[in-house]
């Protein structure tokens, strides 16, 4: 499903901190302009630049060869490489960086490649020539980026413009607050639901895919295990028209062939998808949204455990999660925190009704300060069709029987800070909570205490540890009224307040306490010595 096979990361200057010196760089050019309106300059420039890369490289490449045109169109699509015509190519507008005219002349440049390529029809940016853009500073802009340049054979310069397409997506959502959250899920977050659900072949679906993150760090995941490109296939779509087009445009700059739609459409009221059972959803779809025209769905087929209330729209996405999940599917999302035990307006019997059907297969409990639109703690729900043991597939090995049974996660104390307002989790973390899953679910289960507590290991076996992580079966559950929340399932850590485990302290305060005895038992002996020898009888 790769539009075109894409090497390791460069070494042409694309060190660690590379992005961030970009970002700058780009910032300050900005002057005045919002960042939502910025956002859309900067990045349609960058993934200018990539498809003029790619064309660039295929166009050596076939100048090369004796009888090959390297101005035949065909020789580019037949390897899904887009044709870019040449007052399009990077090269003709860094010449004209410099000219008043820069802005009309990228304006042009995006309607020849629509035109030439109709899949990237109605998705470019074209407000390049609007008299409030800073001609100068734009010409800047075509100059800073023109400085990533194509390496040898080893080091592609579209490696780079990914990596930086995607950091400048988190960069503007953190600039944006609000309403950077309907374009971008951290990266970290993204990274939990990948790692967890695995997605090694099959089909991916998203069905509010806001700008394709999901996508991309599956098709990443798939590359770093070694697995082969087209065994997954991508599905998803995106209301937001705005937000639509920077999905296309990732997908597209990150090589990914995904069927998002021929345009942005509302998944509750127009499901593009309507037939697809999908082997894996990722989805981070919008907080408690309560104008999701829910009044217009009330015998919706997608509502087999019950009508989700007109004013909140979190159990209609769960629902239309488990719709589309194939027989052997598993579900892996994000919600706020009031989905785990809210029972207003029928949501706790909707609830109520998933958990006695067994799909509730994990559920972990975030830390605050991941978004950038919302400083509110989540939730990861993971929601498995069939509970049932499998073949060992991945080759990791398969999963036991664990019908009737959840795991409950609590990871609201990881992750560190990295401004005053913004947390992240660090790879340790998404390590231990995934391979805690792993190991629960694997068919390697601990029947005691002789492993690692909770962490998964290439060998390693599961384990309750207090605070952290319990399986529980479905009866201890329904004793809790049907609520998920992780932390009344997973106790409390051993610790005191000083922090000191409990095991630990109490072996040294015993120790303490033996040795108070042995001198109190000393001091007790010289006493009556003492007062023998005054004439004392004791």
């Amino acid at each position: 499903m790769k539009q075109k096979n894409q090497s390791a990361l460069p070494s042409n200057g694309a060190t660690i901190g590379f992005e961030e010196k970009l970002w700058l760089a780009a910032d300050k050019m900005r002057n005045n302009m919002d960042p939502a309106e910025y956002k859309h300059t900067v990045l349609g420039l960058i993934f200018l630049k990539y498809i003029s890369d790619a064309f660039e490289e295929k166009h050596e490449s076939l100048k090369k060869e004796e009888h090959a045109d390297p101005e035949e169109r065909d020789e580019y699509l037949a390897e899904n490489i887009f044709w870019v015509p040449k007052k399009a190519r990077w090269d003709f507008i860094k010449d004209n960086a410099k000219q008043p005219t820069i802005g009309q002349l990228i304006d042009d440049a995006m309607v020849l490649i629509e035109k030439d390529n109709p899949t990237l029809k109605g998705v470019l940016p074209k407000t390049y020539a609007r008299p409030d853009l800073d001609k100068t500073r734009l010409g800047e802009l075509v100059d800073l980026f023109s400085s990533i340049r194509v390496g040898d054979r080893e080091s592609k310069s579209k490696d780079v413009l990914g990596r930086v397409y995607e950091y400048f997506l988190s960069k503007f959502a953190s600039a944006e607050g609000k309403g950077g959250g309907e374009f971008y899920t951290p990266r970290s977050i993204v990274r939990v639901l990948v790692e967890m659900i695995e997605p090694y072949t099959g089909r991916v679906y998203d069905p509010c895919c806001g700008s394709g993150g999901m996508f991309v760090q599956s098709e990443k995941f798939v590359e770093e295990h070694a697995g082969k490109l087209g065994d997954i296939s991508v599905y998803g779509q995106e209301s937001n028209p705005t937000t639509w087009r920077l999905c296309k445009m990732n997908l597209a700059i990150r090589g990914i062939d995904g069927n998002i739609g021929p345009n942005n459409a509302d998944s509750f009221h127009n499901d593009l998808h309507k037939n697809l059972k999908a082997d894996f959803i990722l989805a981070n779809p919008p907080f408690n949204i309560s104008d999701w025209g829910g009044e217009r769905l009330r015998e919706d087929i997608r509502w087999h455990f019950g009508a989700p209330p007109v004013g909140n729209a979190n159990y209609a996405w769960i629902q239309h999660f488990i719709h589309h999940l194939s027989p052997d599917g598993i579900a892996g999302f994000v919600l706020a925190n009031g989905s785990l035990s809210s029972n207003t307006s029928g949501e706790g019997e909707i609830r109520k009704n998933i958990i006695e059907a067994d799909l509730v297969d994990c559920i972990i409990a975030m830390p605050g300060q991941l978004f950038y639109s919302t400083a509110i703690p989540v939730a990861l729900w993971f929601l498995a069709r069939n509970k049932g043991a499998s073949p060992p597939n991945p080759p990791e090995g398969g999963f036991r029987d664990r019908k009737g049974e959840t795991l409950f996660i609590d990871a609201r104390k990881m992750g560190t800070l990295v401004d005053r307002v913004h947390r992240e989790l660090a790879d340790e973390d998404v390590k231990k909570i995934a391979g805690t899953y792993h190991a629960w679910r694997s068919l390697r289960q601990a029947q005691g205490p002789q492993q690692a507590q909770g962490l998964y290991k290439a060998q390693g076996l599961y384990k309750d540890v207090p605070g952290f992580c319990k399986a529980v079966n479905i009866e201890a559950i329904k004793e809790h009224e049907y609520i998920l929340t992780p932390g009344r399932y997973v106790g409390f850590e051993e610790k005191e307040e000083d922090g000191e485990p409990f095991e630990e302290k109490m072996q040294r305060l015993t120790e303490v306490l033996s040795e108070q005895f042995a001198k109190s038992e000393k001091l007790e002996e010289r006493i009556k010595e003492n007062l023998k020898s005054i004439g004392f009888d004791v």
